[in-house]
């Protein structure tokens, strides 16, 4: 049996982690928990999408694995990571491989959506348009099935890269495990 060496990166800092497991409960609370309307399901979406702002400006300020320089998923990153991941070769991304980047900014860009369509909401201009209520739960609805899929996708990722991500996310440290040479 091969023995393992391990590898530790201080990869997501304290506001990246804050930041996601606040927009976690604030999604998770609000579509599972919150009837449509109430005010804590308006708050919670209007903090949800403060949230994303400010991880926005975290993207241009923050530390080196935090910043979208770093990891946006351009056209030559995501066929380079996909041709890896389809012949089984590993890559290297110690923060977001260009796919989890992808699904990060997919997912960003729901909860914004979300925050729009539901301040439209309570405008006299849109009060009670029904297209506009069924285009609010369509996203709500896309970015419950993209978080589900990104968790998924983190525990599959975790058992192909020989890394914990979901600890990670806890720790902000990410150990990478790999066969003695």
């Amino acid at each position: 049996m091969n023995e393992l060496q391990s590898a530790a990166v201080r990869v997501w800092d304290p506001f990246i982690r804050i930041f996601h497991w606040s927009l976690v409960t604030c999604v998770a609370v609000n579509y599972f928990v919150m009837d449509d309307g109430e005010t804590l399901h308006q708050w919670l979406g209007y903090l949800a999408s403060a949230l994303v702002v400010a991880r926005i400006v975290w993207g241009f300020i923050g530390p080196r694995y935090a910043r979208f320089s770093g990891f946006l998923p351009t056209p030559a990153r995501l066929k380079h990571h996909v041709n890896n991941l389809l012949s089984g070769q590993q890559d290297d991304y110690p923060g977001h491989n260009p796919v989890g980047a992808l699904m990060m900014i997919m997912m960003m860009a729901l909860v914004l959506a979300l925050g729009v369509t539901g301040f439209m909401q309570t405008l006299d201009a849109f009060w009670g348009e029904e297209w506009l209520q069924e285009l609010h739960e369509v996203l709500a609805s896309t970015l419950i099935f993209c978080a589900g899929f990104h968790a998924l996708a983190a525990i599959v990722m975790s058992y192909f890269e020989r890394t914990n991500l979901i600890k990670a996310m806890f720790t902000g440290v990410k150990v990478r495990f790999a066969p003695k040479p």
